[in-house]
């Protein structure tokens, strides 16, 4: 059996990440990781120092959105992908920053950056689109990989919480983005349609979190008054592989080079990769 580990994290603009001391730059030469996925990035190839993109051992996919400074996903692998897809079909956000996937082995591995939204205006209704379009698409892509007999792994900042289990204080959040009735329930949907698993939450079912997000303001980050929203959904095949998650919680708040922590999983492979 082969270990075979995917991070996930939302940097929060890969700049400042990058700047930080300790930073990205630092994380990503200590991670044991052999895929990190990376959301909200906000930078061209041409902004970022070669220390981010030409960093030893790694392949690096950047899709930057077409609005400068939005968005932006990447993928950072340490084999060479052996195909790569920027969206996912939809007019309107394939040019976004939002989502790429890669071939590597038997698996395929996405990079998410799903819409924050907020409540009564323009950006929740940019969410709901994003919802309505994302979800037949996951269907399909989700059977697809499975007819062949490969595997497939979303990773990113999804921004709902599932459950009430996913965020510190659910009660005061129920009518904002992110954990609205709707929300929730595609997330449901996304679970039960497109044969998806939840890996952090099958692996520890009775754990509060662990949250992956606190905001900057107050002490949320002291107070561990954060929210689950980046996951790993992976087809249940790959699922059923994975062995340990972790959050990668800084040890204080000024160690800290995003408002996001990674969240990475171990899975058992047969060899392949």
């Amino acid at each position: 059996m082969k270990r075979f580990e995917i991070s996930t994290v939302n940097v929060n603009g890969l700049r400042a990440a990058a700047k930080k001391d300790p930073g990205f730059v630092g994380w990503l030469g200590s991670t044991g990781a052999d895929v990190v996925c990376l959301q909200e990035t906000r930078a061209l190839a041409e902004q970022l120092p070669a220390s981010v993109l030409e960093s030893s051992g790694w392949h690096v996919q950047l899709c930057p959105a077409a609005a400068k400074g939005r968005a932006g996903v990447a993928v950072y692998s340490r084999g060479e992908p052996d195909a790569v897809r920027v969206g996912f079909g939809e007019a309107e956000f394939d040019a976004s920053g939002r989502y790429v996937e890669v071939d590597l082995g038997p698996v395929t591995v996405a990079s998410l950056y799903l819409p924050s939204g907020e409540v009564g205006t323009q950006r929740q209704e940019e969410k709901e689109r994003f919802m309505a379009a994302f979800l037949p698409y996951l269907e399909h892509r989700s059977a697809q990989v499975r007819s062949v007999g490969r595997e497939l792994v979303v990773c990113g900042d999804w921004n709902i919480a599932h459950t009430e289990a996913d965020l510190k204080n659910w009660r005061n959040n129920r009518k904002n983005a992110g954990f609205l009735p709707e929300e929730r329930a595609w997330l449901g949907r996304v679970l039960e349609r497109a044969g998806l698993v939840d890996v952090v939450r099958e692996l520890y079912p009775d754990q509060a979190g662990p949250y992956s997000w606190w905001s900057y303001r107050g002490r949320a980050f002291d107070n561990d008054a954060g929210w689950r929203i980046d996951y790993q959904m992976a087809t249940a095949g790959l699922a059923k592989r994975a062995v340990s998650g972790r959050v990668e919680r800084a040890v204080e708040h000024g160690a800290r080079w995003s408002d996001h922590a990674p969240v990475t999983v171990a899975y058992e492979l047969d060899g392949g990769l």
